[in-house]
This record gives structure tokens, sequence and C-alpha cells, in this order.
């Protein structure tokens, strides 16, 4: 590793971004004066209070308190490391990251590097296998086995190319054989699931016979795999384990190739299995992801409405796809608001999404996903099959089910007609539920709106100008003439204006960027979502009239503690001096 990332390359990454244009791929904006608004992407809320300033290259939420430059929000909103997050923006941007000399100790510098070749290594390893199961599709002695399946499936090439499927044939070190070199490689490929320890200290393929799928990370980075087996081993699917760079739960199967054929995405088709998402797109539904074997997570779902508003999951009619529906209802509930919608199609028995397209074709399959059933019905139906809906005490004890769900759902729209549904059609009496529920719901812990500290003073003011427009603090000459001030917040102030004055074309985001991760980046973070109402033509003059009022007031406060000095007999004959050219001034 050639060391950290360089500061200056943050710096140009930085006044290249558009933070607008980044933040509008994810979370559409709307124009709002001069600034854009949307509802935040990181709590839920009716009405937007999430702000982002193209002047400052800078966001803020003023309902939940997030905020940050165009770095800080991939790492919120894609859940990215710092590092991660730079390069992610560069490549956003079209540029290379520029790294320096490292200048941590020796026993850090190699920890870091210990950690960063490692993270290296495993993904490069992971790819190298990733090719070599997908040659083995084209060499291996028994490969038309595995060709005449994907084409009895109905894939062309130019699909299972795109989603790199792959094969591995029955033996037990078909894949051991290639990438065993020695120990510690073989502890790798144990470590990241590839292979299987074994006795006497020889590992052998975890994937045996199966036709492969790699599963991608959102950079599209192979983590893991899925293998489908083609003879009668069980089980029929066997999918990567946990490992350091792989955690099922976080993870979709098939969201970055869906990035990447739909630049502006607006649904996604959540499915059961690898060969259903391979499947749909051979046949044009080009935007479905499964969630690799599990009940689809609250992180899963997290993931899926930051990409797109409306999510249909498409289960097996039976009753393991229904518990399967109502497992992801649960988790999703928290992340349902207005405009975001999670809807259900349950298929008749004997079909799965694979069948269903390659029998009715891809409109037909697209109305059957037009017309899927929303969370609401599913929530309804699921819950007033429980009751006996033809007695009073089935009605009630129905009403009082609604309650932990609706309890879940944010305020919204859709929370408000549910309750008045419930309420008009099952309860025994509308205004009696609607009272008590609400009267339930105050007590709910609510997230006041985060208010910055609207209190004038002269260091916050010229701080948060500072901050709005750096070039300003060139303007002040020498810093020396604010060294004696002992004001609260005068060293921050100096450190700021010396970045500055070093740097004499820093730009706001680049400005905060030199106090990531420090007690005062979190303050200057407050600040520069301050409203001071000082235009920008006026913003030099009323940062010179703050620095002046410091010295005064530090004059005056000096000047009255000499003089109560003299006063009393103590002063010595340099603050005497002092007094006297104070005075003269």
């Amino acid at each position: 590793m050639a060391g950290r990332i360089s500061r200056q390359f943050i710096d140009d990454l930085l006044s290249r971004a558009d933070i607008v244009d980044l933040v509008d791929g994810r979370v559409p904006l709307k124009k709002a004066g001069k600034n854009y608004q949307a509802c935040c992407p990181f709590h839920n809320e009716k009405s937007p209070s999430f702000t982002v300033s193209q002047d400052k290259q800078f966001y803020h939420c003023f309902g939940c308190g997030e905020h940050g430059n165009a770095i800080s929000f991939l790492m919120e909103f894609d859940r990215l490391d710092f590092v991660d997050a730079v390069e992610e923006l560069a490549s956003h941007c079209g540029m290379e990251v520029v790294r320096e000399e490292n200048t941590a100790s020796p026993e850090e510098q190699r920890r870091q590097q210990q950690v960063y070749q490692q993270k290296q290594d495993d993904y490069e390893l992971m790819s190298q296998i990733s090719r070599f199961f997908q040659q083995q599709l084209k060499v291996a002695d028994d490969k038309e086995v595995a060709i005449d399946y994907l084409k009895g499936r109905g894939l062309s090439g130019e699909v299972v190319k795109r989603f790199g499927i792959g094969y591995i044939s029955d033996a037990w070190d078909g894949m051991m054989s290639t990438f065993s070199r020695n120990g510690q490689a073989n502890q790798q490929l144990i470590d990241l699931g590839m292979a299987i320890a074994g006795d006497k200290k020889r590992p052998y393929d975890r994937f045996r016979g199966r036709i492969m799928f790699p599963i991608s990370d959102k950079r599209g980075r192979v983590i893991g795999f899925g293998g489908r087996v083609l003879g009668d081993a069980k089980p029929k699917y066997l999918n990567s384990p946990e490992t350091r760079v792989y955690h099922k739960g976080q993870e979709l199967y098939g969201l970055h190739e869906a990035k990447q054929a739909n630049k502006q995405l607006k649904r996604l088709i959540v499915v059961e299995g690898y060969m259903d998402v391979v499947a749909l797109a051979q046949h044009g539904v080009d935007y479905a992801v499964a969630s690799l074997g599990t009940a689809t997570t609250f992180e899963q779902l997290q993931t899926l409405f930051r990409t797109v508003p409306d999510v249909v999951c498409c289960y097996d009619g039976d009753r393991a796809g229904r518990e399967a529906a109502w497992r992801a209802m649960e988790n999703a509930l928290p992340l349902i608001r207005d405009g975001f919608s999670l809807k259900f199609v349950f298929l008749p028995d004997g079909e799965d999404p694979d069948s269903l397209i390659r029998e009715q074709g891809q409109q037909a399959f697209e109305n059957i996903i037009d017309n899927a059933m929303p969370l609401s019905k599913f929530l309804f139906e699921q819950l007033m099959q429980k009751v006996d809906m033809s007695s009073l005490e089935g009605r009630a004890a129905l009403v009082e089910s609604f309650q932990p769900y609706l309890s879940k759902l944010p305020a919204s729209i859709l929370k408000d007609a549910m309750i008045n549904e419930v309420a008009n059609n099952f309860g025994t009496g509308s205004e009696h539920f609607l009272a008590k529920f609400t009267k339930s719901l105050k007590g709910e812990a609510v997230k006041s709106p985060v208010k910055v500290s609207t209190k004038v003073t002269p260091v916050r003011l010229a701080l948060a100008l500072l901050l709005e427009h750096p070039h300003i603090a060139n303007s002040l000459g020498e810093l020396s003439v604010l060294q004696p001030l002992t004001a609260p917040g005068i060293p921050l102030l100096m450190q700021v204006l010396g970045v500055c004055q070093q740097n004499p074309d820093i730009k706001s985001p680049q400005l905060l960027e030199y106090f990531r991760g420090t007690e005062q980046g979190s303050q200057l973070a407050k600040l520069m979502c301050w409203q001071h109402h000082v235009e920008a033509d006026a913003a030099t003059d009323v940062f010179l009239d703050s620095i002046e009022k410091l010295l005064n007031n530090f004059v005056e406060q000096r000047a009255e503690v000499l003089l109560q000095k003299a006063r009393a007999g103590q002063m010595t004959a340099e603050e005497k001096q002092e007094l006297q050219a104070i005075l003269n001034a």
C-alpha cells in the first residue's frame, strides 16, 4: 500500500464533484430557492427537511441532523468506509486515486498494510476464481452437461456472460488444484468460503458439480458464490458462508447487474433464486434481485429503497412463500413513507418467475407485476385470516392486532388511510378506535428536529463565514493579531484561518474534510448548517467586523483587569506601559 490517500487528491476530488448531481442520482431532488430538497434518506418524514446546497457543496437534514460533503454522503448512503467512498466518488468523477507516503509509525504502517493488502488479495482471489469458473464452462471435460442445462433453461451466451455464470466439475479439488499453492493460500481459500478444511489438513472444494453464480457487491467486486447442482445431490442450491468480505444479509444478488443495465432504475423485483434473476433478464426483465437464501432483511430492504421507490416481492403462493412475504413486510414497515411502496406477487402452485416468463412472455409477466398486491392489502388479508370475522369478539381482536404493525409505520398519508380503514370497516366504534390509537401513538418516540444554535457571537459568525467563503481569510493578514485573544473558540478560529491561508483556493467541502473525524469537525459541520443570513457580497466586511469586535472586546477586558490592578497598587512596570498604550489607543 503506497500510503494514505493524498490530501491534495481529496481536495481536487471534492472540487470536481458536484454534490447535487451525486445525491440526485440516489435521492431525486427538487429545486427550493438556491438549494435543493428531498425527504431525508436517513430517517422517515412527511415533508422534506433534507437540503443540499450547491454553493456550499454540503447536505444537511433539519430533521435528523445528518450532514456532510460528497464523501460523507457516500459513506452514509452506500454504507461505505472512508477509503471506499473516496474511490467510489473518484470513479463517479472519472479520476484515479492518488496516494502519498505514509507518515504513520512503522508498527501502524504494518497494520495498515496488512489490512489493506488482505482486502485487496481477497477481492483479487475471488475475481480470479470467478474467471476460472467461467473458463471451466468452456474447457471442462464435462462442460457439455453444464451447457445443455443452461440452454435447456433458455439462457443465451450473452446473458451467461453478463452475469459471469460459470461451472465447476464434480471433483474434490477442481478449484483447489488451481489455486492451492501453500498453507497460507489454502487458509485464505477456507476463510473466503471456497474450500472446507477437511481432515489431515487437506482442504477440498466447497462447490462441486455445480453451475456457479458469482455474487457481486455494490461496486461490482465478487464477494461470494451460489452454486446450483446438476445432479441429484443436496442441497440443490449451495451458497457461500459468511466471510470477511461477504455478509449475505446485507447483499442482493443481481443488484449490481440491474444498476448496470438500467441507469434510471424505478422498480426492483425480489425473487427467491439466482436462476429466477437470470431468466427474467433473459426475457427483458433486467431489474430483478434475489435475497441470497435468507428472508429479505431490514438491511436488504434499506438498500432496495435507497435504490428505487417501488419494490415488488415475487414469491411462491404456498405457505413458505407467504411466510417469507410476512417477514419482508415486517422488516419493511419502518422504511415505508409516502412515495415508496412494497408490493407482493404470489405465483400459482408449481410456477416460479423463470417458468412463468418462459410460458407467458415479458408483457404478461410485467402485467402481473403491475397488479401486485399492496402491502396494506396483504396486511389486512393476513390478519383477517386469524380471527372469526362473523363475531364481535373476532372483529375486536382484529382491530387490536393491527395496532403493533401500524405503530411501526412512520407518519404518512398511507398510515392515516390505514388507521381510518381499520376504524371505519372493522371497529365497533371508529371514533373510539381512532382516539385510542392516536393516544397510543403519542407515547411513541418522535425525533425532534435538530436545531443549530442561533446565538450570534463574533467567533461563531467569523467561523460560519469562513466555512462558506474560505477566501475571506486572506483579508485578515497576519494571524498573530489574534494570538493574545482568550475568547472561547479562538484556537479553532485560528486553526481554520491557518488552513485557509495556506490553501488560498480551498473550497467549503475541502475545508471541512481537513477536520473529518475530529471534535472540531463536528463543531464546524454544525456551523455550516447555520443560517446566518449574510449575503455573499457582504461576507468579507462582516467577517472583518467580527474580528474587530473580538479585538475590541479583548482590549476592553484587558484594560479593566489592568485598571483593577492599578487601583490595588499591584501593577508591574510592563503592565503600566501596556495600560498606557491601551489608553492612548
